[in-house]
């Protein structure tokens, strides 16, 4: 029969996965441009250069396959791009800003015609 782990085993499972997560290496897209075209010139094996750089084979596959249809894209003319973090911020900070003045602009509108409209400044 199995014996049931307790509550304190796994507390350090969850501890050894989150600081694995924690540690995990990040590969910026100029470290994975030098591998893919590391692995593409031949010099080493795929799986010889997946040891020397700690990566999965089918990480660089995956990281290949991007590279080769990125580079597919822009040599066939589409030139469209995914939009960075920074940029889609923005647009969205302008669309709620935009969004604000139509629905100021719609309820002023509505106020005026049905006659309900304040001035500024005056009281009730």
């Amino acid at each position: 029969m199995r014996e049931r782990p307790t509550r304190h085993q796994n507390a350090a499972e969850r501890h050894v996965k989150d600081i694995r997560r924690k540690t995990r290496k990040r590969y910026s897209s100029e470290d994975k441009i030098r591998i893919v075209l590391s692995g593409l010139r031949g010099e080493d094996s795929i799986a010889e250069l997946c040891r020397q750089q700690g990566i999965s084979q089918g990480l660089y596959y995956s990281w290949s396959k991007d590279f080769l249809e990125a580079g597919k894209k822009r040599l066939t003319g589409d030139v469209t791009r995914e939009a960075n973090t920074a940029e889609v911020k923005n647009l969205r900070r302008e669309a709620r800003d935009l969004k604000k003045v139509v629905a100021e602009q719609a309820l002023e509108l509505r106020l005026l015609k049905t006659g309900h409209f304040i001035a500024v400044g005056s009281f009730c």
